[in-house]
């Protein structure tokens, strides 16, 4: 049960645009990175690997921010799907998207199993698009158009930086999707922590899109950091990222990304003591290394248990 959502915390409309950075927590958050910089120093991990915001929910009124390389465009992996995820509830709630049983399973396959072929079918629902061979100039003009959609609406409320327009792939685009990442993938999608931040900030509000779709959201966002799962070939989203350096008691949501260049986390967490956060946190250039997120988040952890 969410009973904590839009009912208990109530930010300011301005919360729409920006929240306000906070120097404690910048001091707190610099630490934090300092630490984890000195001590992968021996994987070679570069302060330009690294990204990392941190929101503090705390004061149901006045939430506020802190940043390290916050505004820095960054691939995301499969991150930029909880943007396909509000981009999608918003369409339904103004009656430009059906609501249908295949629709919500596709939603949930996204998150929850960070499924790329859910993600493809929620993509080609809220921008009219489809995969194919590739089309002529004046085709891939109008379909070009259409794949921007998200990147329009998302403009709109004052993201930047931030590119949500391609579907994820395991082996690379072909056809027109090879054509609309770019000759160099320039046009590749690109997050940054801030923004990832303050959508999940908004969906745990309530705001992002209405307070029942926004419960929705964080009904599959939801996991279980505690759990016993078998080995696999692929990363627990909700064991081997932030959820490993949880302790007993936590409760997160979070939606979990990787390649073979990145690992990502963007998690909401609300310790026993009743400390609410948002922690995102961006890694490149060391997928392979498990160990440097939850490195981050227990020193955020320990600094904010720390007499202020």
């Amino acid at each position: 049960m969410l009973l904590f959502i839009a009912a208990a915390v109530n930010y300011p409309s301005a919360m729409a645009q920006s929240i306000p950075q906070n120097d404690n927590l910048q001091r707190l958050l610099a630490a934090c990175v300092s630490q984890t910089l000195e001590h992968f120093a021996r994987d070679k991990l570069a302060s330009n690997q690294l990204a990392v915001s941190l929101i503090d929910l705390n004061s149901a009124t006045h939430p506020q921010q802190a940043g390290f390389r916050a505004n820095v465009p960054i691939y995301p992996a499969s991150v930029v799907k909880l943007f396909y995820l509000v981009a999608a509830h918003r369409w339904i709630e103004d009656g430009k998207l059906k609501q249908t049983e295949e629709l919500d399973r596709a939603l949930r396959d996204m998150i929850v199993d960070s499924s790329n072929d859910a993600t493809h079918y929620v993509v080609d629902l809220i921008t009219e698009t489809t995969a194919g061979p590739e089309l002529s100039s004046e085709e891939m003009k109008s379909w070009s158009e259409k794949r921007n959609v998200v990147n329009r609406y998302f403009a709109g409320q004052g993201f930047l930086k931030i590119n949500a327009n391609q579907k994820p792939w395991c082996e690379g685009p072909y056809g027109r999707e090879r054509v609309f990442v770019g000759k160099n993938y320039e046009n590749r999608n690109a997050l940054t922590t801030e923004a990832t931040a303050r959508l999940l900030a908004e969906i745990v509000s309530g705001r992002a899109v209405s307070v029942e779709r926004s419960r929705q959201m964080m009904n599959i966002l939801q996991r279980n950091p505690f759990e016993k799962v078998e080995p696999s070939d692929e990363p627990n989203q909700a064991t081997e990222f932030t959820g490993k350096a949880l302790l007993p008691g936590t409760k997160l949501w979070s939606k979990a990304g990787w390649t073979s260049t990145a690992r990502h986390d963007a998690a909401y967490i609300e310790l026993p003591s009743g400390v609410k956060i948002i922690l995102v946190t961006f890694t490149t250039g060391h997928s392979k290394n498990a160990e440097i997120i939850p490195f981050v988040v227990r020193k955020v952890m320990k600094n904010l248990a720390k007499p202020k």
